[in-house]
């Protein structure tokens, strides 16, 4: 099997939808061998910022001394982003043999379970391939939701829950509190959970469920914070505080103000789970004890792509993953913050199951011109759809039926601009799908086009 025909034959397992369940999760890995239970873990779920959380954690502990996985998703451009070693994606060769030897592994149990679906094979696959390459650690996010994720399968030190919003409705439940009792559904009975200030419908069913569950949880703005010293494009740079210490002049790449409630969720879930794993002494990782230089260096050197990340310089291009209201409203906040001083020419790509007029409603306002696209993924709005929605809200645009047009269609246009003595900036967003075919527009490798799953 080449690299080509894996992918091939793990896209082609999206036809089986998505199912949300363990008990398919838990035959498959018992057939590997239980793969899950050989590393300690931190386990993120949450609607915004949790591959930001995830990302900064795992800087945080490779400075500590660790070996940690990584496992994330959606990918941007190809299948390797999703599972990493200290930073380093898959290989293509290991991607290969993991697929042919779990393949192998399942074949006998089509009388026992179904088809794995996309997301619960890739699961595996992670989990197989940190037990294989011995990590110490490992930080999984969840994919969608959290109590029927198939990476719920683990027993974490620590559980995460970013700032719970609405998405993926159509799953997860259309309140608040429908849609948090399903993220809180990753906390187990005595893990402590660290989480974000949440709204009061979905704080209630978090406190609900620790209580339940006898875990302790540790709640951003009550017992850690921060406090914001600098934001610009190049990230943010903060105090963090709780009862224990007070950490000055911490900085992490990753732009935005909203980026300080990430980076302290990161630093407590750190010190958490290196605290626990001490206090169990437990004998699958080395004990290194948490570090306030390694946190430094852990969150300064932090790598993650396609959050408020520019991309290009001639002409300036910034690409963001907004795709949800309260992501795009963050989104909104810092263009109107740090770039004030540029003409805004946003390309916009939004899929047909999102809140449109939620994503564009605080966008649209900013950007000097609007350019609407589509990725070639099915499950996109057209063009047309979202400039007839966008019309209706009063603002005028532009449509390219691909993300290569909408690219230079802006480029000519910041071309024909160059003149003014406001600089350009193309701002790409509205999904994931449409910047990861843009940067793969802009030169990145990728490997049978735009292929990708939303968990």
């Amino acid at each position: 099997m080449s690299y080509p025909e894996a992918i091939n034959y793990l896209y082609g397992l999206q036809k089986y939808g998505i199912k949300l369940g363990l008990e398919k999760t838990g035959i498959i890995l018992s057939r590997l061998g239980n793969p899950h239970k050989d590393f300690l873990s931190i386990h993120v779920a949450g609607t915004n910022g949790k591959g930001s959380v995830s990302a900064m954690t795992a800087s945080v502990l490779m400075v500590h001394g660790f070996k940690v996985g990584l496992f994330t998703s959606p990918h941007l451009v190809s299948f390797t982003e999703r599972i990493r070693i200290n930073n380093e994606q898959i290989s293509e060769s290991d991607v290969v043999s993991l697929t042919e030897e779990i393949r192998s592994k399942i074949s006998d149990l089509k009388s026992q379970i179904p088809e794995p679906t996309f997301f619960e094979f890739v699961t595996a696959m992670a989990f197989l391939y940190f037990s294989r390459v011995c990590v110490d650690w490992a930080v999984i996010e969840t994919g969608m939701g959290g109590r029927l994720d198939a990476t719920n399968i683990i027993t974490p030190e620590v559980s995460v829950i970013t700032k719970i919003s609405y998405d993926h409705k159509e799953f997860l439940g259309e309140t608040l509190a429908d849609i948090a009792y399903e993220k809180a559904g990753i906390i187990k009975k005595g893990i402590p959970v660290v989480s974000a200030h949440q709204d009061k419908e979905a704080g209630e069913v978090i406190a609900a469920t620790v209580k339940e569950r006898s875990s302790p949880l540790f709640i951003y703005g009550r017992d850690f914070s921060g406090e914001l010293r600098l934001s610009d494009i190049e990230g943010i740079t903060f105090d963090y505080f709780d009862d224990s210490c007070t950490i000055t002049d911490l900085h992490t790449p990753l732009a935005g103000e909203h980026q300080i409630f990430n980076a302290c969720m990161a630093t407590k879930a750190a010190m958490v789970a290196l605290n626990r794993a001490a206090e169990q002494q437990s004998s699958r990782a080395i004990l290194l004890p948490f570090s306030t230089s390694a946190l430094r260096e852990g969150l300064s050197s932090t790598q993650w792509h396609g959050r408020l990340e520019i991309v290009s310089n001639n002409p300036m291009i910034m690409i963001d993953g907004a795709h949800n209201p309260d992501a795009a409203k963050a989104l909104s906040e810092f263009i109107k913050k740090h770039l004030n001083d540029y003409r805004i020419i946003l390309i916009l790509g939004i899929m047909a199951d999102k809140n449109i007029h939620g994503i564009m409603s605080p966008l649209l306002p900013v950007a000097s011109e609007i350019i609407f696209t589509a990725p070639d993924y099915g499950r996109a709005a057209s063009p047309q759809k979202l400039a007839e929605i966008a019309l209706h809200m009063g603002f005028p645009s532009r449509i390219a039926n691909s993300v290569r047009d909408a690219i230079e269609m802006a480029k000519n246009l910041s071309s024909s601009l160059h003149h003014s003595i406001t600089p350009s900036l193309i701002l790409i967003t509205g999904s994931f799908y449409t910047i990861g075919e843009a940067m793969e527009m802009l030169g990145k490798k990728a490997v049978l086009g735009t292929l990708r799953e939303t968990i």
